[in-house]
């Protein structure tokens, strides 16, 4: 038999993790692919070598990884298959996943796919006739082995030439989680991630911020949004100024570092640098065509940051609050807004 390789995608998720090991116990080599975009696994690039040793280490698994965040932002547009219960487009991100799975057969000089997935697991991807929708629209029917369900599926071309035995697979079902955690212990897994975690896009909270910037309800145009977008938007505290204008602010010290780095060139940043309190960011302060309004929403930030600071001391009405904005450093003084009103444009 000649040597036969397999893509297994790959989530990080046990359910992943098992049929990436339940393939490689079949004395197939198996290269895990593992995508990313800004709403899940995005992190690992931070440190990809760390990731892939961390993955080898404590599964076995050798793992590729692959940003498809620029196809995937322009996808969430219009998604064909329509979002789930909240904004997430989960059909349409297994064909995209997996449609860049069948290109990499020939790139990584593999002949199959493996995938994760239980039948009747997620109400969603995971049903019968949806799997038969991605499988088709992907076009990876006779391609894509599941190898923890297998057995209630058609065979597949890898198991009809004789690459796999399919007296071997399984044939899981449903929701529960207990064939999976005997798996597990018999490969000696006992490290793997809850099944809570996932996609950003299922989050009731985080998604219709997403969603809300999808829709055009801020100062950036839909067509535009990028990475630095989606990331920032899921730091801090979230305001979308009466006239449009996208401000984040730190609850935090840790997010006020992280807004510090995610700022980008054309957005203004604002902090007091003599005095506790959030960083700020004015998204896309750069772009404002009004300079009027740009400096009344400059001031309303600086505002914000004096109010969601430390109480001043007696006697003092105002502080200085530093203003970085395309190079160009200045200081605004600001007293603390008052009232509740800016209230109502904290994004829920």
């Amino acid at each position: 038999m000649k040597k036969v390789k397999a893509l297994s995608l790959f989530s990080g998720g046990l359910d992943s993790i098992l049929a990436t090991r339940l393939i490689m116990e079949q004395e197939i080599e198996v290269e895990a692919v593992q995508f990313v975009t800004p709403f899940f696994n995005y992190d690992i690039l931070e440190d990809l070598a760390s990731h892939k040793s961390r993955m080898k280490e404590k599964y076995g698994i050798t793992v590729y990884v692959e940003d498809i965040s620029p196809g995937y932002l322009d996808m969430l547009h219009h998604p064909d298959h329509g979002f789930g219960k909240n904004f997430n487009p989960c059909i349409d991100c297994k064909i995209m996943m997996f449609k860049r799975a069948k290109e990499l057969l020939a790139e990584r000089n593999a002949h199959f796919l493996v995938s994760g997935e239980v039948l009747g697991q997620r109400p969603m991807s995971q049903r019968r006739d949806t799997m038969n929708v991605i499988e088709r629209d992907s076009g990876t029917r006779n391609l894509l082995l599941r190898p923890l369900c297998a057995q209630l599926m058609s065979e597949t071309e890898p198991e009809i030439r004789g690459w796999v035995d399919r007296s071997k697979l399984l044939r899981m079902s449903g929701r529960g989680r207990s064939a999976q955690i005997a798996l597990a212990k018999r490969f000696g897994i006992t490290d793997y991630p809850s099944p809570a975690g996932g996609c950003i896009l299922a989050d009731p909270i985080l998604s219709r911020r997403i969603k809300q910037l999808y829709l055009g309800e801020s100062v950036l145009d839909g067509a535009q949004i990028n990475v630095a977008d989606i990331r920032i938007l899921l730091v801090g505290r979230q305001l979308m100024l009466p006239k449009g204008g996208w401000l984040v602010l730190g609850r935090d010290e840790k997010e006020n570092d992280r807004l510090e780095r995610l700022a980008g060139d054309q957005d203004a940043l604002l902090l007091m640098e003599d005095w506790p309190g959030p960083a700020a960011v004015l998204k896309k302060a750069a772009g404002y065509g009004d300079r009027q309004q740009l400096e009344c929403d400059l001031q309303l930030a600086a505002s914000l940051v004096v109010r969601y600071g430390r109480k001043l001391p007696e006697g003092a009405s105002s502080r200085e609050v530093t203003l970085r904005l395309e190079g160009v450093k200045r200081k605004i003084v600001a007293r603390p807004i008052g009232g509740e009103q800016f209230r109502k444009w904290v994004l829920q």
